[in-house]
């Protein structure tokens, strides 16, 4: 019987069983490959994260599973799994390799404890969103203030506009028509004051609505700044996950196109093991 242990972090919060909940399992060398998947899916957690020793000019390497399928990149992963491991490593920034390439995290410290982080997010294409109209439809939206586009990072995600907050949460998907539809996330956002309201479904990745999508936050703050409503270099504060009874904050920050970061807090939770 093999021993398999994990830690689990709730991410873009500073408040346990708060924000988006990850199981890391710090050291995945001795799991089988076939066994990857239903870890993942027996967690039940937006993602899970397995590390490996590195291969590149990272201090580890990742992959990363949903309860569906395995992932490039996500966002929550990356920030949550950096609060895990830099903290034992007294390290000011850790390098984690993905298939989308190493992402660095800065690190912010308060004496021993790491209290922020910054991910640098890989370089990721958009264009307009071919299917907008019946997506639309489906979320019994009657237009979006933005152009509706897909943002391929990570799991991917549409963006569109609603006019308020109070839009926002009031938003009822079919999450079956939704993972019919499109085998892409949704993001939904409306400017709530100083601060941005989002909601994030990715039913055909096992996630029907996400507690806070990092993967979407850097997408959200370019989208912004390429269509006007901030400046480029603007840092923009996202609050999302309320509606599921998991609020979570998110700050994202677009310097360029190709040049944009995603940060937050993270806190450890639990500690466990498989046996197997």
């Amino acid at each position: 019987m093999a021993t398999f242990r994990y830690v689990i972090a709730d991410v873009f919060t500073d408040i346990p069983l708060a924000g988006n909940g990850l199981a890391v399992f710090t050291d995945a060398r001795e799991i089988p490959e076939e066994r990857l998947q239903p870890l993942a899916r027996e967690m039940n957690l937006s993602e899970t994260v397995f590390v490996y020793p590195p291969s590149a000019e990272g201090h580890v390497r990742i992959r990363i599973f949903t309860p569906a399928l395995e992932l490039p990149f996500a966002g929550h992963p990356m920030l949550g799994t950096a609060f895990v491991l830099a903290g034992p490593l007294q390290l000011e920034e850790i390098r984690l390799e993905t298939d989308a390439g190493v992402v660095p995290v800065r690190l912010e410290r308060n004496g021993s404890s790491i209290v922020f982080g910054w991910m640098r997010q890989p370089p990721f294409a958009h264009e307009p969103y071919e299917h907008a109209e019946e997506l639309l439809a489906l979320l019994g939206i009657e237009s979006s203030g933005l152009p509706v586009e897909l943002y391929r990072q990570g799991p991917q995600h549409v963006l569109i506009e609603l006019a308020s907050p109070e839009a926002i949460a009031a938003l009822r998907p079919d999450f079956a028509a939704l993972e019919a539809l499109s085998p892409h996330g949704t993001m939904c956002f409306a400017r709530d004051g100083e601060t941005w309201k989002a909601r994030v479904f990715v039913p055909a990745h096992g996630v029907p609505e996400d507690p806070a999508t990092g993967s979407a936050a850097g997408p959200l703050a370019l989208h912004l700044a390429r269509h006007g409503r901030t400046a480029f270099g603007d840092e923009i504060e996202i609050r999302q996950g309320a509606e599921i009874g998991r609020p979570s904050t998110l700050f994202a920050v677009a310097r360029a196109e190709d040049e944009i970061e995603v940060g937050g807090s993270a806190v450890v939770v639990a500690r466990g093991e498989f046996r197997l």
